[in-house]
């Protein structure tokens, strides 16, 4: 199962901000760039992805708001 984005940005409130979420973001983008880390690549390479993956849904008010809601699972037609 993916981990938090939240986790993954080091957001520990929910109720960040944009530019908060954006600053883990960045914080969290250099520290894990595969240019930064040549002995661990892959391994920064998966980080790196899973940072801008959880950037992307919560800079985005809509996909926060929906990941907020549902997490990583996706609402199932007809409910149940």
């Amino acid at each position: 199962m993916p981990r938090d984005h939240y986790e993954v940005l080091g957001v520990t409130n929910k109720g960040a901000t944009k530019a908060e979420i954006m600053k883990a973001y960045k914080k969290k983008a250099l520290q894990w760039h595969p240019d930064k880390n040549p002995d661990r690549p892959e391994y920064a390479e998966k980080m790196f992805k899973e940072i801008n993956q959880a950037a992307e849904c919560l800079k985005d008010e809509q996909k926060r708001a929906h990941y907020d809601r549902f997490g990583h699972d996706e609402p199932r037609a007809g409910g149940g």
